[in-house]
């Protein structure tokens, strides 16, 4: 659902907007679409104890394109901030762009190291420090999601315009989709059984 979500984003993206920001943002959702899946089905396979090779197709893939995602997205925060150092915002509050940059690039950084560490776990599922870093990359992206979604549907005055229905509905619900697959995930990880018997916590 999630991935069908991010698909219907980039849809929105290209069809709500004139200028170019749309392409950027459409590639966006498609990159983050197609890692989300490999992700999941990886996931899936940890879920089930199934080491997966480094040479499977769906591990190659994730770990190749991942990268590209996060440095896609960190242009696009590196272009919001020399935008914004450059005086395009005068009128904005200034503490309410340093919490959005601060946060949004918390985001891009944790789930860069989500996808690695699933990446890394997948070999060896049931391996007890890459599981824990695991549940805490996934903690923290939640909180981050959480608050990215709030961002996205609240504008900030002198940054951003006020958005439409549409786009609240559609960022706001893709934001809420992506904290409660985040969280699903954590859950899922804490009560898969160990090899001591017991749950991860």
């Amino acid at each position: 659902m999630q991935v069908a979500a991010l698909l219907g984003t980039a849809a929105f993206a290209l069809w709500r907007s004139a200028d170019v920001s749309r392409y950027f943002n459409a590639s966006e959702a498609l990159l983050a679409a197609l890692v989300m899946a490999w992700w999941t089905t990886l996931l899936g396979r940890v879920l089930t104890a199934r080491p997966t090779p480094a040479t499977d197709g769906v591990s190659r893939a994730l770990t190749l394109t991942f990268p590209w995602l996060t440095s896609l997205r960190g242009a696009l925060w590196g272009l919001t901030l020399f935008g914004i150092l450059g005086g395009a915002t005068p009128e904005a509050n200034p503490v309410a762009l340093t919490a959005l940059l601060t946060l949004w690039g918390a985001a891009i950084l944790a789930s860069n190291a989500t996808y690695g560490t699933l990446a890394r776990l997948s070999s060896e599922p049931l391996a007890a420090a890459p599981r824990r870093r695991l549940m805490d990359w996934l903690n923290l992206s939640a909180a981050l999601s959480l608050g990215m979604a709030v961002l996205n549907v609240v504008p900030i005055p002198g940054f951003s315009s006020a958005p439409t229905l549409s786009t609240q509905l559609v960022y706001g619900l893709g934001g809420l989709l992506d904290v409660t697959a985040t969280l699903l995930a954590l859950r899922a990880l804490q009560v898969q059984p160990t090899p001591g018997g017991e749950e991860s916590r």
